[in-house]
């Protein structure tokens, strides 16, 4: 017995040393880069009857996921750079206080 697709299912997947996220819902399937928004998306009703290949075509015409586009490089842990003394700008003046007129003010 098969479980129900009720919410959304995201796993993690590596395709020629590029990270993709699939996400499947109820209404489609989704494939992105991972850390990016936007991706390729069928629906899963062009799936079915076979409208899939017009889509996939239509996501290589528009350039979905290029060969151009460099993968993700592993994040280094860089240390921000000391900045002198003198190169400090100076403290912002501080706010003056609002008065309010005589005609303003509560009696």
């Amino acid at each position: 017995m098969t479980t129900p697709l009720h919410s959304t299912l995201k796993r993690a997947l590596t395709i020629e040393g590029r990270e993709y996220v699939v996400t499947l819902t109820e209404a489609n399937l989704k494939l992105t880069l991972k850390g990016k928004r936007n991706g390729v998306e069928l629906p899963w009703a062009q799936l079915v009857n076979g409208e899939a290949a017009l889509a996939v075509a239509l996501h290589a015409s528009v350039g979905a996921f290029t060969a151009s586009a460099t993968p993700r490089k592993p994040a280094t842990a860089k240390l921000p750079a000391a900045k002198p003394a003198a190169a400090k700008r100076p403290a912002a003046k501080p706010a003056k206080p609002i008065l309010k007129s005589r005609a303003t003010r509560k009696r």
